[in-house]
């Protein structure tokens, strides 16, 4: 298999030099415009970077850094997050950010009325809303009974590629699933490809650019081919821990029966896979069990 040109913008690596720093600033401007769907007055013109530390006190733990943070010039703030993998409580983290980004920008007078609208804008690798069909999903609050927006300052989009459907060029048909396709396929695309999509949208073919595997210098790249072993390590290791568990269930099932143990086996196996965040969705096409099992188990506990 040929070495791909282009390395895999969903690295935390790659992703924040692509969207991340001021040299690129005009990609993560237009990225923002083409999600949100911002045209005309309503188009954000510039951003400020801000730390993206969002717990202080436990910096040290990766899960309190997000990705990218950032602010237009009418004080609007943005959360980035690049999602690999499913972890725990994320959609309470996610609201715990987008809260946190809000209430940083009170200062001392506190003046409430100047407090600005919060995105949080998540492109995940894996299936966060198992029930959500759409692969881009617009969370606001409203009203339960008149669905009225009064309260206007939250607004989550959550961005699931393995919902995206298109996996050739010629199925594209927006920049919006350009952006998709880059996020999904960059480390598969053709020169012909690219080509294509950088007739459509050049911004794009800048992204494409900072992924050149060829234009990272010995140390950055060393620290990505690094990091993508951690990754295969990682999923190494819930594969065994998987495969352990089958074992148990297959064990289970000579004791006490070919049914039930058949039945324990897929719990066993269920746990595991709760036990390292892997979403409902795999956890049901792989066991068998129903979503609301499934569910009673992870709140029962996986011990």
């Amino acid at each position: 298999m040929a070495l791909s040109k282009f390395l895999d913008p969903k690295l935390d690596l790659t992703f924040k030099r692509i969207f991340g720093t001021e040299k690129n600033k005009n990609i993560l401007i237009h990225f923002l415009n083409d999600i949100l769907g911002f045209t005309e007055i309503n188009t954000i013109q510039e951003v400020e970077f801000l730390s993206t530390i969002m717990d202080p006190e436990i910096a040290s733990d990766k899960q309190s850094i997000v990705d990218v943070l950032c602010r237009d010039s009418s004080g609007t703030r943005y959360v980035i997050e690049m999602q690999l993998t499913r972890d725990k409580g994320f959609e309470k983290r996610a609201q715990l950010y987008a809260a946190k980004a809000y209430s940083r920008q009170l200062d001392k007078s506190g003046n409430y009325i100047d407090l600005k609208k919060v995105f949080f804008i998540a492109i995940s690798n894996c299936n966060l809303l198992p029930e959500e069909v759409d692969y881009i999903s617009n969370h606001t609050i409203r009203d339960e009974k008149t669905n009225e927006h009064d309260l206007k300052d939250f607004q989550f989009i959550f961005i699931e590629l393995p919902k995206f459907p298109k996996n050739k060029e010629e199925q594209l048909e927006s920049i919006v699933d350009r952006w998709l396709f880059f996020f999904k396929y960059a480390d598969e695309t053709t020169e012909e490809d690219l080509r294509k999509i950088a007739e459509k949208a050049p911004i794009i073919k800048l992204a494409y650019d900072e992924l050149d595997r060829f234009s990272w210098n010995e140390k950055d790249l060393v620290a990505y081919e690094e990091r993508i072993m951690d990754l295969r390590k990682e999923e190494a290791i819930l594969k065994y821990r998987l495969d352990l568990a089958t074992e148990k269930g297959k064990k289970i099932g000579k004791e006490e029966g070919k049914i039930e143990g058949k039945i324990e086996g897929k719990i066993e196996v269920a746990k595991a896979m709760l036990a390292n965040n892997v979403d409902v969705n795999t956890i049901v096409k792989f066991t068998g069990l129903s979503i609301s099992e499934i569910e009673e188990l992870s709140v029962n506990g996986t011990e």
